[in-house]
C-alpha cells in the first residue's frame, strides 16, 4: 500500500547561488557529512546538492508534513548503493513520523529517484508499506525501515 508520495523541482543555479553566498553554513545546516562528501567529489557539485535538496523536500511531502512539525533537513539523507541507486534514510523526527504512519504488521519502504537537466533537479519519493508476511527474508530493500 502507498503511504505517501512527494515530488520537488529545484533550480541548480539557485542552489549554486546559495552555495556561493553561504558556503559551509548552508552545507552544514542542510546536508549530512555523507551527502557533502558525495557532492564535493562530483564534477557538478551544485547539481548534486540540488538533487539531494529536492529529495529532502519530496520526502517531507511524502511524510505528509513538509518541512515543519519538527523535521530537520538532516533527518532525511540520501546516499547511493554501489550500483548508483539513491537511497533515502530517515532519522529523528522524520523516522518517528514514518513509524506513526506505518500500520502495525507492515514494513515501510522509501523509494527515491533523482534526475537533473540543467538548470533543473527533480526528485520523486514514494513511501510504501508492505505486509510483514509478504517480505522475503533473504531480500533487503533500499530504504527499508522495519516498523
Amino acid at each position: 500500500m502507498i503511504l505517501g508520495v512527494g515530488t520537488d523541482l529545484a533550480n541548480i543555479d539557485r542552489i549554486q547561488g546559495t552555495l556561493d553566498r553561504f558556503g559551509d553554513r548552508f552545507r552544514n545546516r542542510v546536508f549530512t557529512e555523507t551527502e557533502q562528501r558525495k557532492a564535493e567529489r562530483r564534477r557538478d557539485v551544485a547539481g548534486t546538492y540540488a538533487k539531494r535538496w529536492a529529495a529532502k523536500e519530496a520526502c517531507s511531502k511524502a511524510l505528509g508534513t513538509g518541512l515543519r512539525m519538527g523535521i530537520s533537513w538532516k533527518d532525511m539523507a540520501v546516499s547511493n548503493l554501489p550500483t548508483g541507486q539513491p537511497v533515502m534514510h530517515v532519522t529523528g523526527w522524520a523516522a518517528e513520523r514514518l513509524r506513526e504512519m506505518t500500520p502495525e504488521g507492515y514494513t515501510a519502504i522509501i523509494h527515491v529517484t533523482l534526475t537533473d537537466d540543467h538548470p533543473w533537479a527533480q526528485a520523486f519519493v514514494v513511501i510504501e508499506a508492505r505486509p510483514d508476511d509478504e517480505a522475503t527474508p533473504t531480500l533487503t530493500y533500499p530504504g527499508a525501515a522495519r516498523m
